[in-house]
């Protein structure tokens, strides 16, 4: 191996090894979410889930940090795309991935704008909105992924970003409570009054009620909707990613079914499920990978319709670069691997509680 090409090897396994202390140490989610991927995928996805990272960091800094933070996100953007990475690893590493995953600005871009509505304390007026949002800081990553994976279909992307705003819309029925606690509220605010729930005067002094109950519901069926449209994307994927996906659709489900089994209550406790059922679920997301997906299309919701419109199709890749890849078909022996592992984690957090998600 040439020396220049040594080097860079060198750099690269440094800027990963960097990134994966990032996620160790600030986000359990982050981090978790890189287990459920084959090494292949998980590698590229460690450097978006740290832009991620730092960009969930940047929205809760106090004041004009906030903002000036966000700025240098932007900058990076402007510096990747520009093909003059800086010195971050985060940044170096990303850069690479963009290269080699003809990643479109467009999908890094939204991600960044939806958490610029968050450090803003947008508020949404309709379901409509909420999805805009959704699409931004969920679907954006969904669609990222996907390119991760070698695959560039509009159809699978379009399912991909149906996935991420789900998860969004379940993450947000879950923290409730947590949220208006932080002075944030997410749900809809036509939903709301058309529950009877004045938003202000709700989030001066946060209770659960049947009517907010209601609202939850909604947002959970909408959620379920879309678990149901993204399974049919997930057999355009490569096997080894199949179960993951799968099993990372049905965990998140799962939230939303807890939130239900305790009466719709998102306000007084957080939902969480338990490690043998994450199990039982892991077990099921394996079948699913190996199960025939069914025919139905979907066309794009029409808040993700920018994200997927972003993607170049694999053909002018092709065109442009001489060839593509073939998506890789593995195996989904990690699977086990990842029982344990999850197993490890849940006992982790049973013993420090105020660990981070």
């Amino acid at each position: 191996m040439a020396d220049g090409d040594h080097r860079e090897n060198h750099q690269r396994g440094a800027d990963l090894a960097a990134c994966r202390a990032l996620l160790r140490s600030g986000s359990r989610s982050f981090h978790l979410a890189s287990l459920l991927l084959p090494r292949r995928v998980s590698a590229a996805a460690t450097a978006l889930y740290a832009f991620c990272r730092l960009a969930d960091d940047a929205i809760d800094m106090p004041g004009a940090a906030a903002s000036i933070a966000l700025e240098e996100l932007r900058a990076q953007l402007d510096r990747i795309y520009a093909g003059r990475p800086g010195s971050q690893p985060m940044e170096r590493l990303l850069a690479r991935v963009v290269e080699e995953h003809a990643i479109p600005r467009t999908l890094l871009a939204a991600l960044l704008q939806g958490f610029e509505w968050d450090a803003a304390g947008r508020r949404y007026a309709s379901a409509a909105e909420l999805n805009a949002y959704a699409a931004r800081v969920a679907g954006s990553v969904g669609a990222l992924m996907t390119l991760l994976m070698e695959v560039r279909s509009h159809a699978v992307v379009a399912r991909a970003c149906d996935l991420g705003v789900a998860m969004q819309l379940t993450n947000i029925a879950r923290d409730v409570g947590q949220d208006a606690r932080a002075g944030r509220l997410y749900l809809p605010l036509d939903w709301l009054a058309e529950a009877g729930v004045d938003a202000g005067h709700w989030l001066s002094q946060p209770r659960f009620t049947p009517a907010l109950g209601t609202v939850i519901e909604r947002l959970l069926a909408a959620a379920d909707a879309l678990y149901a449209r993204a399974a049919s994307g997930i057999a355009g994927l490569p096997a080894d990613c199949r179960p993951g996906i799968h099993a990372a659709r049905l965990l998140y489900a799962e939230i939303g079914h807890e939130v239900r089994r305790h009466g719709l209550d998102a306000v007084t406790r957080r939902a969480r499920v338990g490690a043998l059922r994450k199990a039982r679920l892991m077990c099921a997301a394996l079948y699913a990978a190996m199960r025939p997906a069914g025919e139905r299309a979907y066309a794009p919701l029409p808040e993700t319709q920018f994200l997927v419109d972003a993607v170049e199709p694999r053909a002018a890749i092709s065109a442009r670069d001489g060839g593509a890849r073939a998506p890789h078909q593995g195996h989904a022996e990690w699977l086990i691997e990842l029982f344990e592992r999850l197993q490890q984690r849940d006992q982790m957090a049973s013993l420090d509680p105020g660990a981070s998600r």
